[in-house]
């Protein structure tokens, strides 16, 4: 069996124009749109920072009532003593598991954050030479001056 050949397709000037001016519409979009989710991850990181902040103040503190309590346990041996430092300890380790999933949040962001400034870097850089590309060929055409006939 004879097979048919593909008939080539014949771009127009106008489908041309369109695919390039959308291609150029996209890059602007995708530009856009990463420089938007960078200051959103980035806020969020902010909260994240913030809020380990917060969980190690309180650490901090709880690990001083707890050396405080040890103390008082260390002198009196009583049941009350007892409940309040477990109480502590285990407030210190309520922390301390939240703090391992901020930390982990905080890892994830900061690898989103490399790929999105990477991938805007790349969109401007595209963008800057498409407008340097299009101021080029869009320049007018420079008109000569018609050289004077030496008098006779």
């Amino acid at each position: 069996m004879a097979m048919k050949k593909k008939a080539k397709k014949v771009v127009t000037s106008a489908a041309a124009i369109k695919a390039v001016d959308s291609a150029i519409a996209v890059l602007a979009d995708a530009s856009e749109s990463t420089k938007t989710a960078i200051a959103t991850v980035a806020s969020d990181k902010k909260k994240l920072v913030a809020e380990t902040k917060r969980l190690a103040k309180k650490q901090a503190t709880l690990m001083k009532k707890k050396k405080a309590a040890k103390a008082k346990l260390k002198s009196d041996a009583s049941a009350a003593n007892k409940k309040a430092l477990k109480a502590i300890e285990k407030e210190i380790a309520g922390i301390k598991k939240s703090a391992l999933k901020i930390s982990a949040q905080k890892s994830g962001m900061l690898e989103e954050i490399k790929s999105l400034k990477e991938i805007s870097r790349r969109a401007k850089a595209y963008s800057k030479a498409l407008k340097g590309a299009d101021k080029a060929l869009n320049k007018p055409k420079k008109k000569r001056r018609r050289k004077r006939k030496a008098a006779e």
